[in-house]
């Protein structure tokens, strides 16, 4: 009954400890983009940007979640974009919450930027022109 009673326990202890920090993202948004020259604007609460990015341009954005193992792909048009910069931001208590990235994008067209964090749409609404 004892050792019933331990593997019971252990087994419990290592499912809580399991579920304690789930990985699970919250959000995430495109935040800003900037020309070559690092002139850009913030696209937050924006239906359309007022520059035109043809060509090569850089996107930010930010994914809320404690943890980095995840799969982000940011799309402007038909352009593929490539992360170059990935920051964590944490809070007053040095936990993490938020993880920042840039990415670079080669011949962009006019079109609506989408983040996808694996495979899962979180932002598409603002039009790139």
């Amino acid at each position: 009954m004892k050792k019933i009673f331990i593997t019971l326990a252990l087994l419990l202890t290592t499912i809580i400890q399991v579920k304690a920090y789930p990985t699970k993202i919250k959000a995430a948004y495109a935040i800003g983009i900037f020309h070559n020259n690092g002139n850009g604007e913030n696209i937050q609460h924006k239906i359309e940007t007022k520059d035109n990015y043809n060509g090569t341009c850089y996107s930010k954005i930010v994914v809320f979640s404690n943890a980095g193992n995840f799969i982000s792909n940011v799309k402007i048009g038909n352009s593929i974009g490539t992360l170059i910069k990935s920051t964590p931001i944490y809070n007053k208590l040095k936990i993490k919450i938020a993880q920042e990235q840039t990415f670079k994008h080669y011949n962009v067209t006019k079109g609506y930027i989408e983040v996808r964090i694996n495979n899962k749409l979180f932002d598409s609404k603002v039009f790139i022109k």
